[in-house]
């Protein structure tokens, strides 16, 4: 019998363990990587109406966009992020009964709050933005409180998260700065980092 074998099996037993006791790890991979391809379509998608506008959808975020180009933007927006939630609960929903797991008890409810508490301040902030003009801003701003979210939110999940997290707010701050190209750092945040994150965490937890 080896003795210290079996004692390090039973600390990562109990590791496991405290991990699911104090942790949501049900989260998909997937979770991660269709939300970040209806994030590409999306981009695609404003990319072909800014090129029926005139508008260089590399350069030109800071130009004076009109009405119509604003309730557009924001309605791919909005289309993104309810597809997006609808796939990554979908996909988190679907791996949480494979490993039979609970989808919603202490552990969940903790990360949502801890999730939503940014993303909603964030919100409203870019609400805040949109209402005196500053649409240049609204792009660095939602990856800059997305990336906080889910360092805030990381705590009570994977740990491989919080990377994510600090990508976003990198290239939040970034697009802050070059805010001509804010809506390409936009897409590069909210749809490649999400694919190659989430096919990262599928190959390393589900495979």
């Amino acid at each position: 019998m080896n003795q210290p074998q079996d004692q390090l099996e039973a600390l990562h037993e109990i590791r496991n363990i405290m991990d699911r006791s104090s942790r949501f790890i049900s989260l998909s991979g997937l979770s991660g990587v269709f939300p970040g391809l209806t994030a590409l379509a999306g981009a695609a998608l404003v990319k072909w109406y800014f090129s029926q506008r005139n508008i260089n959808y590399y350069q030109e975020l800071d130009r004076d966009l009109t009405r119509q180009d604003i309730l557009f933007l924001l309605g791919v927006a909005a289309g993104v992020l309810v597809l997006g939630f609808c796939a990554a609960t979908y996909f988190t929903v679907r791996n949480a009964r494979k490993k039979n797991q609970r989808v919603w008890d202490n552990q969940s409810r903790r990360l949502l709050i801890n999730l939503a508490i940014p993303l909603g301040t964030g919100g409203a902030f870019c609400a805040i933005l949109l209402y005196h003009g500053l649409f240049y801003l609204v792009a660095p701003a939602m990856l800059v409180f997305y990336g906080l979210a889910l360092l805030n939110a990381s705590k009570y999940t994977l740990s491989d998260i919080r990377y994510l997290g600090l990508f976003e707010i990198a290239l939040g701050l970034l697009a802050s700065i070059f805010v001509g190209y804010g809506l390409m750092l936009w897409t590069v945040g909210f749809g490649m980092l999400h694919v190659v994150y989430g096919a990262l965490v599928y190959f390393k937890y589900e495979r």
